[in-house]
């Protein structure tokens, strides 16, 4: 994430950038894209050089900076990206703040540098509350600016459904909208805002979030979670559900009964859903499709599907959950997309052997699934989901619990030491989760993610947090602070950022951990775990 001093050689000489400085090189657009708020203009000649080494990587760099300009070596385009985004971070935090004719000094030096994982990821939850495009773009560019490069977009649950369906228009016509939504603690009596709350992405926004995302070099995960957490489907679509039965956009949370059939029109129905999106999105390499929390119990209760599951020889509605998402997953491999699951599915078996499994339950399971050969992103929910309260405070804003601090998320390692070589080579990167069932706007999500968010870019790009990160990510506030980021201050929030008072204790994370472990043992352990 940001600059480490291992990886810097220190020159004597150092060079004045200025905010029009001009570019020249084969990889101008990635340099212009990244330093943006310096508005760095093309030109035949001009104080940045940038070249391709096709020896590094795709994502490596070489950055040397001395009295004769700044050159960069990159492997390709996200190298060249990756490399002027630690040149901007040389810079004062004054720097990312939109300023014409200023100038800054930069020091000589010599940086090379690569990331660990391939897979750098944020996850943000677009179904609970939904967040408009300009949202989107915006946490892209804060993203692009840490190095991280997946975003991860929950697009539907039992609470709405996000993505407009020229094929299924009553999706976003009926299932993107509720009419109130819960206010009411974990375990406490029942209360509601009464405030219609909805929203979509058209699939015309869903090019331009795309078409932006890989502009900074940022790829995104669609996830369109199935079978279970149905409701809104089924507000707007209740023939592909199990029972037939019409059901209401949830506006509480929890999860719901509702559950998809997994007869063939239903896979028909979800393989155009994806034609759309891949339609919208263009390349794209991963496609989400959820599998966790499923109850099974319409499936058992039906004659029709069991019948249709006897037809499949298979012997548990568990089989027949394996059997229905490796079909989905067969179809988006035609189509160029290797599916992700959530660990429940690879506890359930039968995934095709490219599918990339998600442990939010522990690594435990996680290993597991590198073990029987699947790639994997290290999703804990300790202490990667950032929902979780930063502090056991009531002056913290409502959370569903107790959790992960900016120290235990720099702390974490995604490649266990007790792992063998093998299936630490399964690991393809990091990705921290934000839930929002009690995230409703914009300034919340920057409380929830910075700077935790910190911390994961430097766990995902680097590996583990070096011991100065704590000093480093002092001076790089001031860049979250130009920025615009309403991050959480390390002292507590700011009385603004207090909202509605949290309930300590209620819910720790380490108890649930525990707890989610020991089900991820039990092959049908599809069931919600909260």
């Amino acid at each position: 994430m940001i600059p480490r001093p291992e990886l810097i050689r220190d020159l004597s000489a150092s060079y004045v950038l200025t905010s029009n400085a001009t570019v020249s090189g084969d990889l101008v657009d990635a340099v212009r894209a990244a330093l943006f708020r310096l508005d760095p203009l093309p030109g035949d000649s001009g104080e940045i050089d940038v070249r391709r080494d096709p020896e590094l990587g795709e994502e490596a760099y070489r950055l040397t900076v001395g009295s004769r300009g700044v050159e960069i070596v990159a492997g390709g385009r996200a190298g060249a990206f990756y490399a002027a985004q630690t040149l901007h971070q040389l810079l004062p935090g004054a720097s990312y703040r939109f300023s014409a004719g200023a100038s800054w000094q930069v020091p000589g030096v010599r940086i090379e540098d690569a990331p660990c994982f391939s897979w750098r990821g944020l996850h943000l939850d677009v179904a609970r509350h939904f967040f408009p495009k300009r949202e989107i773009l915006r946490l892209i560019d804060l993203m692009a600016a840490h190095k991280l490069n997946r975003l991860h977009l929950h697009l539907v649950d039992d609470q709405g459904w996000r993505v407009e369906s020229r094929a299924y228009p009553l999706l976003h016509e009926v299932a993107s909208h509720r009419p109130r939504t819960a206010t009411h603690y974990y375990r406490e009596p029942e209360s509601y805002d009464d405030l219609p709350h909805g929203g979509y992405y058209t699939l015309d926004d869903l090019s331009e979030m795309a078409a932006y995302a890989r502009s900074r070099c940022v790829t995104i995960v669609p996830e369109i979670d199935v079978p279970g957490h149905a409701s809104a489907i089924l507000a707007a679509y209740p023939e592909f559900g199990a029972t037939g039965e019409r059901h209401d956009v949830l506006d509480r949370w929890g999860i719901s009964p509702a559950i998809l059939s997994p007869l063939p029109p239903t896979v028909k129905f979800l393989t155009t859903i994806f034609d759309e999106l891949i339609g919208a999105l263009g390349e794209t390499p991963y496609v989400h499709i959820g599998g966790d929390e499923v109850v099974l119990d319409h499936w058992a209760a039906s004659a029709e599907i069991a019948a249709y599951r006897e037809s499949l020889g298979l012997a548990t509605v568990n089989d027949l959950q394996a059997w229905f998402l490796r079909q989905l997953a067969d179809a988006l491999a035609e189509r160029g997309a290797r599916a992700v699951v959530w660990d429940e599915a690879f506890v359930s078996g039968g995934l095709r052997q490219d599918t990339i499994v998600m442990p939010w339950r522990g690594m435990n399971v996680g290993r597991r699934a590198a073990a029987a050969g699947h790639d994997v992103v290290a999703t804990p929910l300790f202490p990667l989901y950032f929902d979780y309260s930063e502090a056991s405070s009531a002056d913290e804003p409502m959370a569903i619990g107790d959790g992960p601090t900016v120290a235990d998320v720099a702390a974490f390692s995604p490649l266990p030491e007790d792992w063998t070589a093998e299936e630490r080579a399964r690991v393809l990167g990091v990705q921290a989760q934000l839930w929002t069932e009690r995230v409703p706007d914009a300034r919340t999500v920057d409380y929830r993610l910075w700077p935790r968010a910190c911390a994961l870019a430097e766990v995902a790009w680097a590996g583990a947090a070096a011991e100065d990160f704590d000093g480093r990510l002092a001076g790089h506030l001031g860049r979250l602070d130009a920025l615009g980021v309403e991050y959480r201050p390390a002292a507590g929030p700011h009385p603004w950022q207090r909202r509605r008072p949290h309930r300590p204790g209620v819910v720790t994370v380490t108890d649930v951990m525990a707890r989610l472990d020991g089900m991820t043992l039990d092959a049908e352990s599809t069931r919600p775990s909260m």
